[in-house]
């Protein structure tokens, strides 16, 4: 399974809805969102600054990282934006390959 990092930012109906209803709870609801697509929570965090969470989770394809991010971001109270992570391995394989490319105006 593929591993993706998810940054979330609430508005204000969603950082009221945080305060109602708890951290903990959040983070329950984003574990049974993630394991009803297949995948699993590896981690989730709440913090302060550029964003308010921080979302790690192994989904098994892309498309379910697709489906849990259009349902977020058309939930209007979250906004959300995930990218893949790439291991070391998948990164020395990607080294490896041969890639026909001519750049702009070679």
């Amino acid at each position: 399974m593929a591993k993706y990092l998810t940054t979330a930012s609430y508005n204000s109906d969603g950082v009221r809805g945080l305060i109602k209803d708890g951290g903990s709870a959040r983070r329950a609801a984003v574990q049974k969102l993630v394991e009803g697509l297949g995948g699993k929570l590896e981690g989730f965090y709440f913090a302060y600054g550029d964003h308010d969470a921080y979302v790690i989770s192994e989904l098994p394809d892309a498309t379910a990282a697709l489906a849990i991010s259009l349902a977020v971001n058309a939930s209007g109270a979250v906004g959300a934006k995930t990218v893949p992570l790439i291991t070391a391995e998948e990164m020395d394989a990607a080294t490896k390959r041969t890639v026909a490319y001519r750049a702009p105006g070679a």
